[in-house]
């Protein structure tokens, strides 16, 4: 009697955890020649808004043993464990508007935003 041995599946490729536009890119790289140099960003999420999640994002000096590291364009940003699957395949952009500027999230895990667009559910 033959036995057929099955191969499993090969794994599938996850889209990378976030990328920089180039616009991104060039900002956060300008950020971490001047006034941060020597921190890193990091993107978190915290409850907040009439959506529920919001995100944080703050320089800190030296990433935490719960961070996971996000390389693009040659720079690093550091992402909260807690905010990875809520995070998988997000585009964060730097939109310079006639009255604002700032970094954007186009985050395909959204499943609607408030009304002000300050906060998400997915």
């Amino acid at each position: 009697m033959s036995e057929t041995i099955e191969k499993p599946a090969p794994a599938r490729n996850l889209p990378p955890l976030m990328t920089l536009t180039d616009r991104a890119a060039e900002r956060l790289k300008r950020l971490y020649d001047g006034a941060n140099k020597g921190q890193l960003l990091r993107i978190a999420l915290s409850s907040r808004g009439c959506s529920g999640m919001s995100y944080d994002m703050s320089f800190v000096d030296d990433a935490v043993a719960t961070d996971e590291r996000v390389e693009d364009h040659g720079l690093t940003l550091l992402v909260d464990r807690k905010a990875t699957l809520f995070l998988i395949g997000t585009v964060m952009d730097y939109e310079v508007k006639e009255l604002e500027s700032g970094f954007t999230f186009s985050n395909p895990n959204e499943k609607g935003r408030c009304g002000c667009g300050e906060s998400f559910h997915v």
